[in-house]
């Protein structure tokens, strides 16, 4: 009982940790040699996890075991489109009423960001970018939906963010225009499936990843045009320390 409080303790302080305050209190930390990644764990007390924790993200999939896993139920409705660059990443956060449902578990959709390249590798191969699509349970439990984004054909929700980033960080811009992040997932809802953490501090553990086999598109204009802000934004992968990875047939 102990362990499934401080997960859910943990989850909850995780939660807080992509809200647009939080990630401004961590100006200090950076994807860059100063501040970056290998130092995480050293920056602050309570950035303790990102050196130290047994459990982290993101990782290189990897034999992964297929089994019958239940569905990605997505239950995903329209929202107004309100948009911050929080220092660290390009944010939407998402109105209350959209949601998952994994095995009966229900995660409301809190908001969904992206990464320059991928962070997660498939068998060593990193994608062009990724989006996080950040999901919180009632009992303060995250799960993060990953979906890969390859070069490709235009992704047209991604393009209206893109244009809609305010010129002003950590300020949230509520532009004239709703946004469906149903669009932004493929067709083939297969996954891998891992227990992790956040991928940015404080890193705390108790996540529940799920990360898209099939690959969606954006175009190498809407690549470059993250890259001017951000060029590279993604935490290297971490040690599995005898986790598993499974996936869907």
């Amino acid at each position: 009982m102990m362990v499934v409080r401080a997960i859910a303790t943990l989850a909850s302080a995780a939660a807080l940790a992509y809200t647009p305050q939080a990630q401004a209190e961590g100006k200090h930390w950076s994807y860059g040699k100063h501040g970056g990644p290998a130092e995480w764990g050293q920056l602050e007390q309570g950035f303790a996890s990102c050196g130290l924790g047994k459990a982290q993200s993101p990782v290189d999939i990897r034999g992964a075991k297929s089994t019958d896993l239940p569905p990605i139920k997505f239950d995903y409705k329209p929202s107004p489109l309100k948009v911050i660059d929080n220092g660290h990443t390009i944010q939407v956060n998402y109105a209350p009423g959209s949601s998952i449902d994994v095995g009966g578990t229900r995660y409301e959709l809190v908001q969904f960001h992206f990464h320059k390249p991928s962070e997660e590798k498939v068998d060593g191969k990193a994608h062009a970018m990724v989006a996080h699509l950040v999901h919180k349970g009632g009992d303060g439990t995250l799960a993060v939906v990953a979906v890969l984004l390859d070069k490709g054909h235009d992704n047209p929700t991604i393009r209206t963010i893109w244009e809609n980033i305010p010129k002003q960080k950590e300020v949230e811009l509520v532009a004239p225009a709703t946004i469906d992040a149903a669009v932004l997932l493929p067709r083939n809802r297969g996954y891998y499936t891992y227990e992790g953490s956040l991928t940015t501090p404080p890193c705390s553990e108790g996540v529940h990843w799920f990360v898209l086999k099939s690959p969606m598109t954006l175009t190498g204009d809407e690549i470059t045009a993250f890259a001017r802000i951000y060029p590279m934004n993604a935490r290297p992968t971490q040690p599995l320390n005898g986790r598993k990875i499974e996936g869907t047939h």
